[in-house]
C-alpha cells in the first residue's frame, strides 16, 4: 500500500489501497474520519464552515479544514462565495457529490442492526432528515399522504409523503399539513424511541402545529430493523 504523507498545514494525507475495486477507491474518497459525515451535512444544501462545525460538534477546526480540502480536491465538494451583502464563503456538494446519498443511507440502515448502535445519541438536523428518508417503512406508509414541516431552531425543512416515498428538502414551511417544532434528538425520541408526543410536549421540547392525528401517525412509520444477534 502506498502512503503519501503531507504534514504541512492545510494539506491532506492521501492513502491508496493499490486496488482497482471501486469500493476500494470509494474508501479512498470517503474513508477518512469525518469525511462521509461532512458529505451528509451538505446533502440538503450549502453550509458555511461554522454551520458544518455546529452539525459535527466533535470535529476540530483543523480537521474540518483538512477534510474539506480533501473532498474539494476529489471534486466531491466545491466552494463558492455568496454575493454581497452576504459575501460569505460556503461549501456545497458537486452534482457527483449528491450521488453519494443512497450510499450513506444504505450504510446507515445496515449499521442500525448492530447491537452496539445507540439511537439515543445526539443527531444533527441533516442526520435526522436523512434518517427519515432512509427508514420509512413502505408497508406502514402506503396509505399515508401529507406534507410535513420540520423546524429545528433556525433550520426548516419540508417533506412530502405519498406512495410510500418520503421526499424532504430544506425550505420555508408553507402549505403543510402538520409541523414538528423541536430538535433532532427529541424527534428521534418520538420516532425511534416511542416516547409519546404528549409527553414531549409537556416537557416543552416539542410543539406540533396543524393536523395532530397525522403527526401521531407519522411517528409510527419508521421502525428500526431487528438487531443482529
Amino acid at each position: 500500500m502506498k502512503l503519501e504523507n503531507i504534514t504541512t498545514m492545510g494539506k491532506r494525507e492521501k492513502r491508496s489501497y493499490d486496488d482497482a475495486c471501486g469500493a476500494a477507491h470509494g474508501l479512498e474518497l470517503l474513508g477518512e474520519r469525518w469525511a462521509i459525515l461532512i458529505v451528509r451535512e451538505l446533502m440538503y444544501g450549502p453550509k458555511r464552515f461554522g454551520e458544518l462545525r455546529a452539525g459535527l460538534p466533535g470535529i476540530s477546526a483543523n480537521t474540518l479544514t483538512q477534510r474539506l480540502e480533501g473532498l474539494e480536491a476529489s471534486r466531491i465538494v466545491q466552494r463558492r462565495k455568496l454575493p454581497p451583502p452576504a459575501s460569505a464563503q460556503i461549501y456545497e456538494l458537486t452534482e457527483w457529490g449528491y450521488e453519494a446519498e443512497p450510499i450513506i443511507q444504505h450504510l446507515g440502515k445496515w449499521a442500525t442492526r448492530s447491537p452496539d448502535h445507540d439511537p439515543t445519541l445526539p443527531l444533527s438536523s441533516a442526520s435526522m432528515i436523512m434518517s427519515l428518508k432512509t427508514m420509512i417503512d413502505r408497508r406502514r406508509s402506503e396509505r399515508v399522504v401529507g406534507r410535513f414541516g420540520f423546524r429545528f431552531g433556525e433550520e426548516t425543512f419540508v417533506g412530502r409523503l405519498a406512495h410510500s416515498a418520503m421526499q424532504i428538502w430544506r425550505g420555508e414551511i408553507e402549505t403543510v399539513d402538520t409541523t414538528f417544532i423541536t430538535d433532532p434528538t427529541t424527534l428521534a425520541a418520538a420516532v425511534y424511541g416511542g416516547v409519546p408526543l404528549a409527553e414531549l410536549e409537556a416537557s416543552g421540547k416539542l410543539r406540533i402545529e396543524g393536523d395532530r392525528a397525522l403527526a401521531e401517525r407519522f411517528v409510527t412509520l419508521f421502525p428500526l430493523p431487528a438487531k443482529f444477534v
